[in-house]
């Protein structure tokens, strides 16, 4: 039968991606439902799996119809429902929320490259979920006393324009350094609160996780989760800006895995991918060149940190490959 309405490459892909994702975030969800011993939470995990398991079976609606193999994704040999409990109360709704920024943004850029009716809806269904439940685990994380408010300030008076260009200053030791700005402190205290959760993600990981190389690639992860958060705390410092985020819980002493080392490494893969794109706005919207230029090379730490990953998920035949166009030059030769 022929297609009268096939979707385009650039659909294609955004509907792997988002497929891989949503199988990732389900298995995971289930784990958090079946540890969880706080209703409010559990409410809030076991209506996200729903919704997603709804959008999950669209698309693989439109893999049939569209006679395209469904992506493998994650299943239910990536989770172990019987691991002992490996994170504290608190932590499936951090790292929810976490979750939703991410996928926040991913769907903003899907939409962008989406023709297919069927498709928009599929985003825009998974956008008004994704803020109902961020909204849902802010107000749950604000009501525990786990989520740390940002620094308040003086509000306004008055609207002014920047002067010199000694406004853009901040590696000169011998001028002294302006006040931080409220949107770079604003970037300052998601750096923190994101590697703060990631730190512990990744921990829980390190320490169940049963492959050497994963093993030693988390730990080296949890050092630049470190490294990230230092970094942002001594810019606050130095503009005598006190703050100290919480980690959401702490991870028990538990070494049986949860989740499957191919599942933990790309839940950090996804993870390293959002952090980029933070620390990119971060550094264009910074106008301290002092803090655009750290924010850069902790970017670069990033990205090499994630080529890492993306070889150890090579080598041992966890890295799905994305569906790609016909190799024409290949075809022709008849290779």
């Amino acid at each position: 039968m022929v297609q009268t309405n096939p979707i385009s490459a650039p659909e294609v892909g955004t509907l792997w991606l988002t497929y891989t994702e949503k199988t990732l975030n389900m298995r995971m969800l289930e784990y958090f439902i079946e540890k969880s011993d706080d209703q409010q939470a559990r409410n809030i995990t076991g209506g996200l799996w729903q919704e997603l398991n709804f959008f999950v079976l669209q698309m693989e609606e439109i893999f049939i119809d569209q006679k395209m193999v469904k992506p493998v994704g994650f299943t239910k040999e990536d989770v172990n429902l019987e691991a002992p409990k490996l994170y504290d109360n608190g932590f499936d709704i951090m790292f929810v929320r976490v979750l939703k920024e991410v996928s926040m943004g991913m769907y903003t850029i899907n939409m962008n490259m989406a023709y297919n009716d069927k498709i928009m809806q599929i985003y825009e269904g998974l956008t008004s979920v994704t803020q109902k439940i961020y909204k849902l685990s802010t107000l749950y994380l604000l009501e525990k006393g786990i989520l740390t408010l940002p620094p308040k300030v003086t509000m306004p008076k008055t609207n002014e324009f920047i002067k010199s260009k000694s406004y853009l200053n901040g590696f000169n030791p011998f001028n002294e350094k302006r006040a931080l700005n409220d949107i770079e402190l604003g970037f300052l205290h998601h750096g923190i609160e994101t590697n703060n959760i990631g730190l512990q993600l990744i921990t829980g990981f390190a320490q169940c996780a049963e492959n050497k190389d994963v093993k030693k690639y988390f730990v080296k992860g949890m050092e630049l989760c470190k490294k990230q958060i230092k970094a942002f705390e001594d810019i606050l410092l130095e503009s005598n800006v006190q703050f100290s985020a919480t980690s959401g819980s702490t991870v028990t002493n538990s070494t049986v895995a949860p989740f499957s080392d191919k599942l933990m490494m790309h839940c950090v893969y996804l993870l390293n991918g959002f952090g980029l794109v933070g620390n990119s706005f971060g550094t264009f919207f910074s106008l301290r060149n002092d803090i655009s230029m750290k924010t850069t090379l902790l970017a670069k730490d990033v990205y090499f940190y994630g080529q890492e990953g993306a070889e150890i998920k090579i080598k041992h035949g966890w890295f799905e490959e994305p569906p790609q166009m016909e190799d024409r030059a290949q075809i022709i030769k008849g290779d």
